[in-house]
């Protein structure tokens, strides 16, 4: 049984999901079954931290996809931070880079919050 530890936190500009540990088939339910009860309000931005994630296959980033829907259907942003250079080159090659800003950190993300646009709506 793979093992991920989902951890959630409230910031001004909105929250953040920490994720440590495999982010697969087996365990990717958890980080969807998070999102309805996020406080993410219109405006605001969603940063998922993969600092701690040592493993991603097709499901997690399927997950991924599912955040950033959840992002958008509420008004709000999504970014991704500490994103580790394999599954940075994932996302590269399924084209998901350019619809999923990145940062090196978490606090990088909440940094350059608020943007200068509004938050494109692209599926």
């Amino acid at each position: 049984m793979t093992r991920l530890a989902v951890r959630t936190r409230t910031t001004a500009a909105g929250p953040v999901v920490e994720l440590t540990g495999e982010l697969d088939h087996e365990s990717c339910s958890q980080l969807r079954a998070v999102l309805p009860g996020l406080s993410l309000q219109p405006g605001q931005q969603l940063v998922i931290d993969l600092a701690g994630i040592t493993l991603c296959d097709s499901s997690g980033i399927s997950a991924l996809i599912a955040a950033r829907n959840h992002a958008l259907a509420v008004g709000a942003a999504i970014a991704l931070a500490a994103v580790p250079g394999r599954i940075s080159r994932i996302l590269a090659l399924v084209g998901l880079s350019q619809i999923f800003p990145t940062y090196p950190t978490a606090h990088a993300a909440q940094a350059a919050w608020p943007p200068s646009v509004e938050p494109r709506r692209t599926y």
